[in-house]
Formats: C-alpha cells, sequence, structure tokens
C-alpha cells in the first residue's frame, strides 16, 4: 500500500473576534509576513550596527535610514506582489474584472511581483538619499529569508501552493477538493510538500548562507555579493522546485496536463521557471561584478 501522511489539523486561522457583527480574523498567513518582516528588520539593523562587516567599518545605512526604507519595502511587496500575480497569472480575468485586482483578501500575491516592487522602492529611496544602491541591496536582501520560510509554512498550512502528485513515503494528503482531484490515482492523493521543500530551499538554507557570507566572510564588503546570491540562489531553488510544484490551474488544459507556459514537443517551462531565469541571470551578473571588483 502507498504511504501517504495525513495533513495536520491546523486552522488557517489563530483566533477569529466579532466587533459590531463584524467577524475580523489572524489567519497564520498574515502572521508570516508580520513576524518576517519584523525578523528581517532586527537582522538587518544589526548587520548595520555591526561596523567590522562593512568596508572602511562604514555601514552603507543608519538603522534610522532602515526603518524609513522597511515602509517602502512593504509598500513594495503588497502592490508589487498583486500586480504581478495580476500580470504574470491571471492577466486575461483581471481585465475583465478590474474592480478584483482591489480585493486582496481573496488571495493571490507574486513573489516574483513582490521582488520588483522591493527592488523599485529601495531603488528609488536610496536614489533620493543618496545611498549607495547595489549596498543597500545587500542589506536588503540578508533580510528577505525569514519572511519566505514562514510565508511557505503558512501556504502549507493553509493547503495551498501543493506539489505535483507522488508516490513517496512523505507524500501528504491535502483535504481541499481540488488537491484530491488526480483522475490518474487511485484512492487518496498524495501530493508533494513543495511549500515545505521552498522553506527549506529559499529560507533555511539560503538565509543561512547569506548570514554565513555576511558575519564570516565579511561579504557584505564586496558590492552586490550578497544580492546576487540572494537573486541567484533564490530563482536556482524556485526552478528546482517548480518541476514538483502543481501549476495555477488557468495554465492547464487537455493538452497541456503539465500546466507548461511555455513548450516545445512536450517539453517545456513553467511560469514560475520563465520568471525565475532572468532573475538567476542578473544575480550571476552581480557575482561576477562583484568578484571582478573586490
Amino acid at each position: 500500500m502507498r504511504a501517504v501522511l495525513p495533513f495536520p489539523d491546523i486552522s488557517p486561522e489563530i483566533f477569529s473576534i466579532t466587533v459590531f457583527g463584524m467577524e475580523f480574523a489572524l489567519r497564520w498567513y498574515a502572521l508570516a509576513y508580520i513576524v518576517g518582516i519584523l525578523l528581517g528588520w532586527r537582522l538587518v539593523v544589526r548587520a548595520a550596527r555591526t561596523p567590522r562587516l562593512w568596508r572602511n567599518e562604514r555601514p552603507v545605512m543608519t538603522p534610522n535610514q532602515i526603518e524609513d526604507l522597511l515602509f517602502w519595502v512593504i509598500l513594495g511587496v503588497i502592490l508589487g506582489g498583486r500586480l504581478g500575480y495580476v500580470l504574470f497569472y491571471q492577466a486575461g480575468y483581471y481585465l475583465s474584472n478590474p474592480l478584483r485586482i482591489l480585493q486582496l483578501w481573496e488571495g493571490g500575491m507574486s513573489f516574483h511581483g513582490g521582488a520588483i516592487g522591493v527592488i523599485l522602492a529601495a531603488f528609488l529611496y536610496t536614489k533620493r538619499h543618496s545611498i549607495n544602491t547595489v549596498s543597500a541591496g545587500d542589506l536588503v536582501s540578508l533580510g528577505l529569508a525569514p519572511g519566505l520560510f514562514l510565508g511557505r509554512v503558512a501556504n502549507f498550512i493553509n493547503a495551498e501552493l501543493w506539489g505535483r502528485p507522488t508516490d513517496l513515503p512523505w507524500g501528504v494528503a491535502f483535504p481541499t477538493e481540488a488537491a484530491q482531484y488526480c483522475p490518474d490515482v487511485a484512492g487518496i492523493c498524495a501530493r508533494h510538500p513543495s511549500q515545505l521543500y521552498e522553506a527549506l530551499l529559499e529560507g533555511l538554507v539560503l538565509g543561512g548562507i547569506l548570514i554565513w557570507m555576511a558575519w564570516r566572510r565579511g561579504d557584505l564588503k564586496r558590492e552586490g555579493l550578497l544580492m546576487g546570491t540572494f537573486l541567484a540562489g533564490y530563482g536556482a531553488a524556485r526552478f528546482i522546485v517548480e518541476f514538483v510544484r502543481q501549476p495555477d490551474t488557468q495554465f492547464i488544459t487537455e493538452g497541456n496536463p503539465l500546466g507548461l507556459a511555455l513548450q516545445t514537443g512536450g517539453y517545456g517551462l513553467t511560469m514560475g521557471q520563465l520568471l525565475c531565469i532572468p532573475m538567476m541571470l542578473v544575480g550571476a551578473l552581480f557575482i561576477l561584478r562583484a568578484r571582478r571588483t573586490a
């Protein structure tokens, strides 16, 4: 008999209260965003308060500047993540229903869109305040891993963004009707817990590498190296996980059961993989640039 891990009985809501007939709930996903941002902020501030990590012992930003930038980063995550999802994944639907773009509570955020939003916010802020943009990017990259890790764990708790069907012993039986729709599987459908794969690779592994580079190797002194490592590392991790991650339903058709956004002769790439390719290339360019100018 095929091994299947049962889905843990964890409610997506931590608690809810009713005020004047309206129900308000704190969800794990919202808490992941809040705690991830706070942890990332504290990590970045600690790096800025450690002069030995920086060239000539001069941090690129002060703690007060980091706090100011945090507001713009949060705005970039929300606006960029939402607009990225709209443009990259369901452009036709939202063009026909533009008012639904504002309905964030219905879900639908893109990491790649959020990354673009953060980059634009950081670029505008640093240029306005005459801060080295690339070194500031290194600092921001250092603080992204906690949010990535907690966000993917929250995706798992919400039973969303699960993987393709699998017969591996750690396959999880996600409880939703969509997750259990596996025409080629008899009985309970187990799927890759791709959210946890991403939490491990994008959060713990990549975050650990960046911390090691900053505190042990002194790589904050090499302008662009941490940012390049983050971009290339995240892109590679996501590209790999996409092979076992279930694509969005709008990409799946009878002639395209794997949900490939680009395919030729039965082979191709998912939308997530297509978006990761430029990310990896840009990251590689920053790494090469940092090594040449070291």
